[in-house]
């Protein structure tokens, strides 16, 4: 039987991640996943493909809300979990999804403008937004999701990574680590490499009951899968692995030849229970 190996957010979109041990599930996906973002003059989201650097931007959770550090910052950013409730209403853009958001001020808009030596500000997902995933992938189901890319929840395997590496050390080229394609759940013992292409639903023991996971789009990678996600780097030798290896194996028609690693779900049931590492899962298969 599968079980989670890890859970993970990305309170800014595109920024470093939180580790947990346990991590509240909701309709979005987990509680604080890509709930802020750094948007630039036009209010379209930036992200380590423009900005490698955004990697090194380092989350903590504190009793008020989320604090950020960075190297070479002196000093820390705090983006509290309860609105100031005097926050500009703004326009934000996730690819093709435009929506209002709250500017979230000065203070964070200086900070991140530091940081990363451009003009940018910082927004968080307002309340009574709802900003729905692709219906032509969820079968009409409404699955809404805060600022990912597209859908609440990635999932990841570990025997799929494995796989992955064992191709990278053929060519003589470094493995990779699961953080380079910033997974929000990790599988182990899920079954052969890839297998995950052919789940419908992954069911995860919860605190009292059971949540349900629907996988309804594989994941295509983007270059943010070259960027060492500790040093916001690409590899001097290998700089555009592991896409020229997931070239030659992950090419997938179903999203227009992209190169796919890992799932995205949407939630079925289970909002507002809690998922634990160690946690037992098991699956049903996708028959067409």
């Amino acid at each position: 039987m599968a079980v989670i190996r890890g859970l993970f957010v990305y309170p800014v979109k595109s920024c470093g991640a939180i580790a947990l041990d346990r991590a509240q599930l909701d309709t979005q996906g987990l509680s604080w996943d890509r709930h802020w973002m750094v948007v630039d003059a036009t209010g379209r989201f930036v992200s380590q493909r423009e900005y490698a650097a955004m990697a090194r931007i380092v989350p903590t959770f504190v009793e008020d809300g989320v604090r950020l550090t960075m190297d070479g910052v002196d000093a820390s950013l705090l983006l509290p979990f309860q609105p100031r409730g005097n926050e500009a209403r703004v326009s934000a853009t996730v690819w093709k999804d435009t929506f209002d958001a709250l500017d979230e001020g000065d203070e964070a808009a200086h900070w991140f403008t530091h940081a990363l030596g451009v003009p940018v500000r910082v927004v968080r997902f307002a309340h009574d937004v709802t900003r729905l995933a692709s219906k032509k992938w969820t079968l009409d189901a409404d699955a809404p999701t805060q600022f990912a890319d597209g859908y609440p929840i990635l999932v990841t395997s570990e025997s799929s990574l494995a796989e992955l590496n064992a191709r990278l050390a053929a060519k003589g080229a470094s493995p990779v680590p699961m953080s380079r394609f910033r997974p929000n759940i990790v599988m182990a013992d899920a079954g052969e490499a890839f297998e995950e292409d052919f789940i419908d639903t992954l069911s995860i023991e919860g605190d009292d009951d059971e949540v349900v996971l629907r996988f309804v789009k594989p994941c295509a990678r983007c270059p943010i899968t070259t960027i060492d996600q500790q040093t916001g780097e690409h590899d001097a030798q290998w700089p555009t692995e592991p896409l020229d290896t997931l070239q030659t194996f992950r090419v997938d028609a179903r999203v227009d030849g992209g190169l796919t690693f890992g799932q995205n779900a949407i939630v079925v049931s289970g909002a507002g229970k809690r998922l634990a590492v160690g946690a037992q899962a098991q699956w049903e298969y996708r028959f067409e």
